[in-house]
């Protein structure tokens, strides 16, 4: 498999680059008000109303200021990590972009973003709830401000599970006997995902851990052979040899997804974006779909969340125009047109703002109204989630967990071969605790 040193000697070129950046250039026309000037916006908006959305908000912000220019470039998740880092090798980088919150700490630890404090402060800091706003925060400086909200919660199929006499799962062994029985019956109870370039099979062995009242991050370090997480990883090989697609031992998150969205599985983890997802895919399945929390491991335990993703923007350090970027940043947060942003999906994009679910036109959207038991629990889920590996705060670990698929690896080794688990998740934590150690140098 390929070798992710490469990826440690990248940081270590990213910071030494940043040390030989110039100041901030402030403006490009310090002294004119007229906006002038092309910038560069990144965003894994990469399809549908949402991409839609950004490219008629830049439209209008460049008639209103005919001498600016906004170039758009868009990337999927699953490859941003990699185009901004060899971007930043290579000096091309853009103005703003939008992020994941894990990348977000690498980035500040390289020095390539500017602080956006200014335009928080602009925009009202007191308007933003303070967890997304922390995750970006260093030294008391943002380097990242929120856009949207969502939480991984399970959804599933209400159809097939009065199709063989069940009740939703509260618990693992709950959701392990009902994808069994539905499996038996013609469709897969649930892809188990383990595709590298991608961070799936870390997000799904992250929600049996955390439920368990474990953590794959503890003081610094990967713990992947704690008694949980290694019944977490026979938990979820089990689930792939006894009710998953065999070809989701390379499946990302929209092969996962779109399972789900076509109606051949009957559970999936994921975020509000199901919703659309399946209206957009397979419509006369939409009154078919629900959502609850992820299982547990006690039936009386009550579900908290586990995983909460705040989608935030970035400002970058090399940006020579960043009166208009903060200019375009403020464009997105006036109400009416930040409401517009998140009903371009609703129930998927969740607002970091207050007040927002409250607003006339956000709450009588047809699918806010459908979906409201849904999206309300879904809601109380992100106040207690995290970014996986940051439930003691932002960390550069974290983003190397998230980012190098060694466990994914680990799965898709496991599979394929006849190592043992132990020895596979040794093998995978003593792989991460090297990166760990050297970028802690």
């Amino acid at each position: 498999m390929k070798s992710k040193i490469l990826y440690l000697l990248l940081v270590s070129i990213l910071i030494l680059a940043s040390c030989g950046q110039k100041n901030e250039t402030e403006t490009s026309n310090k002294n004119s008000n007229e906006l002038e000037g092309e910038i560069t916006f990144w965003h894994s908006f990469t399809q549908g109303p949402r991409k839609e959305y950004i490219e008629k908000k830049a439209e209008v912000f460049m008639k209103k200021h005919p001498k600016v220019k906004i170039k758009i470039e868009t990337f999927a998740w699953p490859e941003f990590h990699t185009k901004w880092t060899t971007g930043v090798q290579a000096g091309q980088v853009p103005d703003i972009s939008t992020a994941m919150p894990n990348d977000v700490s690498l980035m500040i630890d390289a020095n390539v973003l500017s602080d956006v404090d200014g335009v928080i402060n602009d925009i009202g800091k007191d308007k933003f709830y303070s967890g997304p706003l922390k995750e970006g925060e260093k030294n008391g400086k943002h380097y990242s401000i929120p856009l949207y909200s969502h939480a991984q919660v399970m959804w599933y199929r209400k159809d097939l599970l009065k199709k063989v006499n069940e009740e939703v799962p509260k618990t693992w062994d709950d959701f392990e006997r009902v994808t069994d029985k539905i499996s038996k019956e013609g469709t897969f109870g649930i892809s188990v995902p383990m595709g590298t370039g991608d961070m799936m099979a870390t997000r799904f062995l992250n929600f049996y851990v955390r439920s368990h009242g474990e953590k794959l991050i503890k003081n610094g370090k990967a713990d992947l052979t704690n008694k949980r997480a290694i019944d977490g990883i026979n938990y979820w090989v089990n689930r792939y040899h006894s009710s998953s697609p065999k070809g989701s031992i390379n499946f990302k998150v929209l092969d996962q997804a779109t399972l789900f969205y076509q109606g051949k599985t009957a559970f999936d983890f994921n975020s509000g974006f199901q919703i659309s997802g399946v209206k957009a895919n397979s419509p006369d399945l939409l009154k078919k779909i629900s959502a609850a929390p992820i299982p547990t491991q006690k039936s009386s335990e009550k579900s908290e969340g586990i995983e909460t993703t705040n989608v935030p923007l970035v400002q970058w350090k090399h940006s020579k125009h960043k009166d208009i970027s903060r200019a375009f940043i403020k464009e997105l947060y006036k109400e009416d047109d930040y409401v517009d942003f998140l009903l371009s999906t609703p129930g998927g994009m969740l607002p970091v703002m207050k007040g927002v679910s409250d607003n006339p036109k956000y709450k009588s959207n047809e699918t806010i109204k459908a979906f409201k038991p849904e999206i309300d629990m879904i809601e109380r889920q992100i106040s207690h989630g995290t970014a996986i590996g940051m439930e003691d705060g932002p960390n550069v670990e974290a983003s190397i967990l998230t980012t190098q698929n060694i466990i994914e690896e680990m799965f898709q080794e496991i599979v394929t071969t006849d190592i043992s688990t132990e020895d596979a998740a040794k093998k995978a934590e003593d792989k991460l605790n090297r990166q760990f150690q050297i970028m802690s140098r």
